[in-house]
């Protein structure tokens, strides 16, 4: 028997194990995701010469919109390979491969409506840093690991002494207390987090804060107050007062890990990366960014509710 959201209907729980949604959460993402799927109908369909129209040919195995954004949310959630994910839902491997890429693409629009998706475009960080009421940022990077390239130049690129495997890797600014509001490109797992904000002129809101760890030693915007541990010298040792400064900004800055974890909720972007795509690897993270904000704004909002109801 395949999955299908109408068995999930008022299993709130199960649906959020499988999805990371709660029941409130995917229909909100419902509405914004029928509308990009009616878009992608419009556009890909009814608007061209077909001997076939809409609809026609083989009985449809995602029949509702419910039933492909339960596909991608699961897809998303717990990365099973395209064969078993192609089995929960009927489909063949091929089916399942063709839906992934297809409904990746249509998630990530239905997130763009709903406002979720951090921004991408380096010129205009300061404009959207500065819509932030506190003005405190935290910048920190993750890697995911992925397949040992063929090409021995590849592998070479592409090797993590950190993670002592093939990865990539992308750095995220996050609102302390909020969102990941900005995720910088996709790069190799070779490259230091510092070389990769150094390639573009990121411009922070003058009189910000931004929280960092050593790893970006020596990145310091203008006009921007840097909170960062105090590494220790060479053949030396920090002194007592300057190891409770370490500890105080380690407790403020461990808000940024959480932020992750939250956005690695998407199993997708934990386990090593199987799919093959151009560019998709970085579309994943995208999304799954946009998807962790999605669950905090709303889940933010009902806890304002029940604090203005009490």
């Amino acid at each position: 028997m395949k999955i299908t959201s109408e068995q999930l209907q008022g299993k709130s729980r199960i649906l959020q194990s499988l999805t990371g949604l709660n029941q409130a959460e995917f229909e909100r993402l419902l509405l914004s995701f029928e509308q990009a799927w009616e878009r992608f109908v419009a556009e890909t369909f009814r608007n061209k010469r077909r001997s076939r129209g809409y609809g026609a040919g083989r009985i449809a195995q995602l029949k509702t919109h419910s039933d492909k954004l339960l596909f991608i949310l699961i897809y998303f959630r717990i990365y099973p390979t395209q064969e078993v994910q192609g089995f929960l839902f009927g489909l063949s491997q091929a089916q399942a491969n063709e839906w992934v890429h297809r409904l990746t693409r249509l998630l990530n629009q239905a997130l763009g409506e709903e406002q979720q998706l951090p921004e991408r475009h380096p010129w205009k960080l300061a404009q959207v840093l500065a819509a932030c009421p506190s003005l405190e940022f935290m910048i920190d990077g993750t890697e995911r690991p992925i397949n040992r390239p063929q090409d021995r130049e590849e592998r070479k690129t592409y090797y993590s002494g950190k993670k002592k495997a093939h990865t990539v890797k992308n750095n995220i600014i996050n609102e302390r207390g909020g969102k990941a509001v900005f995720l910088i490109d996709t790069y190799e797992g070779k490259k230091h987090d510092k070389k990769i904000v150094d390639e573009d002129e990121y411009q922070f809101p003058p009189g910000s804060t931004l929280w960092q760890d050593t790893g970006f030693q020596g990145f310091d915007p203008a006009g921007v107050i840097v909170k960062r541990p105090m590494k220790k010298p060479r053949n030396g040792q920090l002194t007592e007062s300057q190891k409770e400064d370490n500890r105080a900004i380690s407790r403020v800055r461990v808000e940024v890990e959480h932020q992750i974890c939250g956005i690695k909720r998407c199993q997708i972007v934990v386990h090593k990366f199987r799919n093959r795509v151009d560019h998709y690897a970085d579309d994943v993270m995208e999304t799954a960014c946009g998807l962790h904000n999605f669950r905090l704004t709303h889940r933010q909002k009902g806890a304002v509710a029940l604090v203005v109801a009490a």
